[in-house]
């Protein structure tokens, strides 16, 4: 995928090009002393992890408040910050519980001027009232909703960017958790799911 077809696909302006364009440059210095992305993918970047992201945007078109959960490299929590500035009210928090990466993601933000706000802490200590909570290869789903379980409570939809084994995980994780879920396929790649999450609460064993 070339930045011009990722266009046609979001009716992203040029400024948020050129902002995903300088996001990706500092991506790639990063990458090479940080390990943020498979250095494989970067070739690939626009929809191994630009699209990727930013579909998500499509399945909740009026949130405009995020928690990206594990937010690493910034999949998916920088794309949607870029791609909702200069909407109103729109903020998204970037949680990253190891302290070099939240430094990446605090230059990105402050470079682009960002309406993100880094955190630097564990997820699930977090108390913060959201549309969405969302992650992207962070832990199996029955782990994730643990950390998700805060936002999910407080009335957020959950939207997790899973691999071609998400169905399996979804088992698993009710075993622990009660919740009504949905699935629908990546418009990166059609092995991945995107699991849509709501009324989170634990299983009481008996």
């Amino acid at each position: 995928m070339t930045p011009t077809e990722f266009q046609a696909l979001t009716g992203a302006t040029s400024d948020q090009i050129a902002d995903l364009e300088t996001f990706i440059g500092r991506l790639a210095e990063a990458n090479a002393v940080m390990n943020l992305i498979g250095p494989d993918t970067l070739p690939d970047v626009w929809n191994r992890h630009i699209w990727d992201s930013a579909q998500l945007l499509e399945l909740a078109p009026d949130s405009r408040t995020w928690a990206d959960l594990g937010a690493g490299a910034g999949f998916p929590g920088v794309v949607l910050a870029i791609l909702l500035k200069g909407r109103p009210d729109a903020h998204v928090w970037l949680i990253d519980s190891l302290g070099k990466r939240c430094r990446f993601l605090q230059e990105v933000v402050e470079g682009l001027s960002l309406p993100a706000t880094v955190i630097n802490g564990r997820a699930e200590e977090q108390r913060l009232k959201v549309d969405v909570v969302t992650a992207r290869a962070v832990a199996p789903m029955e782990k994730l909703l643990g950390y998700a379980q805060p936002y999910l409570q407080r009335g957020a939809q959950g939207l997790f960017l899973k691999g071609e084994k998400a169905e399996a995980e979804l088992i698993e994780a009710r075993k622990v958790w009660h919740f009504e879920s949905s699935l629908s396929v990546s418009r990166s790649d059609p092995r991945g799911r995107i699991v849509s999450v709501r009324s989170l609460r634990r299983v009481h064993s008996r």
